[in-house]
């Protein structure tokens, strides 16, 4: 086994997470906080923990770190109920400790000469759209310039207010914004196809095709598009992203069983340039170049 086979040893680590807060939203989703102060200090946007989810739950899920505060030492994760695992996890409380194995997956990586940073997220995808933003906004020498789109056909797991941020391309009438990235500086618009008030009425990728329309040859070139969400948004995103000619970063979601490669039952085939190869979405992922997994010709 070579040595990028192995380097992701060392950077993960098993803690036991005290739940400092959960929080629940409509659409069953919910914000769990946790203290994982090792995770914490190795967390990157569009890594993700393996958590346990009760007693009588023998198999971890897999789950994308939303924040990370290496200072105070706790982890945000987003999640949505589906199936018994995570129906049981969003009965925990506060106090209580779960497993958490993590960070796990390579993530993001920004260019510096590109950036106008595109952020997209769908549904459950939104979590490392918010832990890229923040890591951007963070960096004031960076000369960072987010923009973040969200879209869901449930409601959001926030309460969306009017942004006080000008977005210069965005249609007229697409003025709701996640409060906490307008907090931070950063501009964000929602989008969706159940008629919530301020959003885009579309899908995510149609609004981000829209900005994209809306900016110079100059401005493109200094474009780079960052996508977490299903399956087909992640593709639609992917060709846009090819029909403006700027390159784009997507995280992938698979069903996981061990999340540490060990097992290779995350593999998605990834175009390489010795040919097609069989990629482990936990370790050799969850981000990919978006050309590689979703070619023109596929």
């Amino acid at each position: 086994m070579g040595s990028t086979e192995r380097s992701h040893r060392g950077t993960i680590f098993v803690e036991d997470a005290e739940i400092l807060a959960h929080e629940h939203f409509e659409a069953d989703q919910h914000v769990l906080r946790l203290r994982a102060p090792q995770c914490a200090i190795a967390a990157t946007p569009g890594s993700f923990v393996h958590l346990t989810c009760g007693p009588e739950i023998p198999m971890r899920r897999p789950l994308s770190i939303m924040r990370a505060n290496q200072r105070e030492g706790w982890i945000d994760i987003l999640y949505k109920t589906v199936g018994h695992g995570l129906a049981s996890l969003s009965k925990r409380r506060p106090g209580e400790l779960v497993s958490s194995i993590g960070p796990i997956g390579r993530g993001f990586k920004p260019h510096a000469e590109r950036r106008r940073t595109l952020l997209v997220g769908g549904g459950v995808g939104i979590p490392p759209m918010v832990f890229l933003a923040e890591v951007l906004a963070a960096d004031h020498a960076g000369g960072w310039r987010p923009l973040v789109l969200m879209g869901s056909e449930v409601p959001f797991p926030f309460a969306a207010r009017p942004s006080t941020i000008l977005v210069p391309g965005i249609p007229d009438g697409a003025i709701a914004c996640m409060p906490l990235l307008d907090g931070w500086g950063v501009p964000s618009r929602l989008a969706t196809l159940a008629g919530y008030a301020g959003c885009y009425h579309g899908y995510v990728t149609q609004l981000a095709s829209a900005w994209l329309g809306s900016l110079s040859a100059g401005m493109l070139a200094e474009v780079e598009v960052f996508a977490c969400g299903p399956t087909p948004m992640l593709k639609a995103c992917a060709a846009v992203a090819r029909e403006f000619g700027v390159p784009c970063q997507v995280s992938l979601e698979e069903f996981m069983a061990c999340a540490v490669g060990g097992c290779a039952g995350c593999t998605v085939l990834v175009q390489t340039p010795q040919g097609p190869a069989m990629k482990r979405v936990c370790v050799d992922g969850p981000v990919f170049d978006a050309e590689t997994v979703f070619p023109a010709a596929a």
